[in-house]
């Protein structure tokens, strides 16, 4: 009997995504590859080998424990860790030997306690955070961030090193005005950090920003979506000569006649109008298949699309597939991924239900395994 439900994720195509990337960078910048939850729902221990396999230069996560799992897997060199911390996740990071992120004093000082308690060998390596617009992390002052990087520096007897300036953007896949206008307010920041600090990593680049702003690459880009061959501006990542790591199957489970008036999944939100079949596909929204596209989608066995039909329920989903006969139990069933000359993406499937990609490929649950592979283009 097939598996049930299966992500496989093309390792190679991250290798070719992580390489298109760092092709377009300008001004001698490096690849930085975000491989937070969970690699964007591809496996963060097998995506980060595959990036620096590729060429990026560190790799980022949003938490702690991200990059303590890193850690723990084996893989060397940078990891910054881009999220809020607690003084508890500070000491895991820390731990772990990450590069962290600072934008308050309060945290400078939590920062230099937990560097003496912990008493690393190496310097850590702070960021600071400047919100230009994003409105999250960071102080929006500009006076502010600076006495938190001159803080840091200060601090460089306990153990603090200065390594970076950063912000993070709003709206690169969608908005130019405001990233431009952005970028005019990262770029006093930056120069009274280099002046006084010149071999400081400056980045601000998202994908969206990478692809669409060389002028925003400086030092360093941030890739978390295109690394997996996905389009930040939700379109079509095969434009931007961009692969598709991610594939999503299933199988067909059960097929059976459906008469005029018949209905198909809770609710009985789909009704038959005439004779026809319906396939019983058994994944569902526990395994990342949005309830919102229920009546919403298609789905591709053997090299055609189908229309899903009915409530997507935990554990299942219906298929109406029309005549008898054209498909059988065990058929391979594809969610997201090419079938012949069809194929579903990440991006077709966030449309649907007002979404975006990223959304799409981090929800697909721990319930579904994944089965890294090296086989070529999946999509």
């Amino acid at each position: 009997m097939p598996v049930r439900a299966l992500a496989r994720v093309n390792l190679a195509a991250i290798e070719r995504n992580v390489a298109r990337l760092r092709a377009g960078l300008s001004g001698g910048a490096e690849l930085c590859v975000v491989v937070k939850a969970n690699g964007y729902g591809h496996g963060a221990v097998p995506a980060a080998r595959a990036a620096l396999a590729g060429g990026a230069r560190s790799l980022a996560v949003a938490t702690a424990v991200e990059a303590a799992e890193l850690r723990e897997a084996g893989i060397e060199g940078s990891v910054l860790v881009m999220g809020a911390l607690s003084d508890e996740e500070l000491a895991v990071a820390l731990e772990a030997r990450a590069e962290v992120v600072a934008w308050s004093d309060r945290f400078v000082d939590a920062l230099v306690a937990a560097r003496e308690r912990g008493s690393p060998n190496e310097p850590v390596r702070v960021h600071v955070k400047f919100d230009t617009g994003l409105g999250r992390l960071g102080t929006r002052v500009l006076s502010e961030a600076v006495r938190v990087a001159d803080l840091v520096d200060g601090a460089g007897s306990s153990g603090l090193e200065l390594a970076g300036a950063m912000t993070h953007f709003a709206s690169a896949d969608e908005d130019p005005e405001f990233t431009v206008l952005q970028l005019s307010r990262f770029e006093p920041f930056v120069a009274v950090l280099r002046a006084r600090r010149p071999e400081i990593v400056v980045h601000a680049a998202n994908s969206a920003g990478t692809l669409r702003f060389p002028e925003s690459h400086f030092d360093l880009v941030r890739c978390g979506i295109a690394v997996y061959g996905c389009d930040p501006m939700n379109r079509d990542p095969h434009a931007h000569g961009l692969e598709p790591a991610l594939e999503l199957t299933s199988y067909v489970a059960a097929v059976k006649a459906a008469a005029p008036g018949d209905s198909a999944g809770y609710g009985r939100k789909w009704v038959a109008r005439t004779g026809t079949w319906l396939a019983t596909v058994p994944i569902g929204y526990a395994d990342g298949i949005r309830r919102a596209l229920t009546n919403n989608c298609e789905v591709l066995i053997a090299g055609r699309r189908y229309p899903l039909v009915g409530t997507i329920s935990m554990d299942n989903i219906t298929i109406e597939v029309g005549a008898p006969g054209s498909v059988r139990c065990g058929d391979r069933v594809t969610i997201i991924g090419a079938d012949g000359s069809e194929r579903v993406t990440a991006e077709e499937l966030a449309a649907r239900i007002g979404t975006i990609n990223y959304e799409v490929t981090c929800g697909v649950s721990a319930r579904v395994p994944r089965v890294h592979h090296r086989d070529g283009p999946t999509a």
